[in-house]
């Protein structure tokens, strides 16, 4: 799994056009490596927070299994988180400059202008207006100093060695 990691904050251009940060250009590329055809981020409107949500084209996929296997094809539930999800991304595809372009009603359900704040999230990746992420930020590390939440590491499987005997 590639990983989307750190925070940086890029112009957006008066088409809509913003760079893509390189090292997560270079987690999609290391993507393609492995099989995608797709050269760009997928990214929909979170559901949860003012912002749009992006990740590989790996992680749609991964989503789209979970779905079909947590709930039965055609029940409510499957249906709404179909619909939140699926039926609102769009694969945005990175120009050879490393610039997608995002759409009107991705931008402005995020708020953004002049400028959007790439949140790295590991596996994902959030999109912002950088006023707004950074009151964000503040109450998450607020949260953390009050609450001092743990998260437990999982061991990792074993690598298992090519040669044999």
């Amino acid at each position: 799994m590639r990983l989307f990691l750190s925070t940086f904050t890029n112009k957006v251009d008066k088409k809509g056009r913003v760079s893509v940060p390189a090292t997560f250009r270079a987690a999609l590329a290391a993507l393609a490596a492995t099989g995608s055809a797709f050269n760009g981020i997928v990214a929909y409107r979170s559901f949860t927070a003012p912002c749009i949500e992006g990740c590989g084209i790996d992680f749609m996929e991964r989503l789209s299994d979970s779905a079909q296997q947590q709930f039965d094809a055609f029940s409510p539930e499957a249906d709404d988180i179909t619909s939140l999800i699926f039926a609102d991304a769009r694969q945005l595809a990175c120009d050879p400059e490393g610039r997608v372009m995002l759409p009107e009603d991705l931008l402005a359900h995020a708020g953004i202008g002049e400028g959007a704040t790439f949140v790295g999230k590991g596996a994902t990746f959030q999109i912002w207006e950088p006023e707004a992420y950074k009151v964000i930020d503040a109450e998450a590390r607020a949260r953390a100093l009050r609450d001092r939440p743990t998260l437990p590491l999982k061991p990792r499987p074993p690598v298992l060695s090519g040669g044999g005997s």
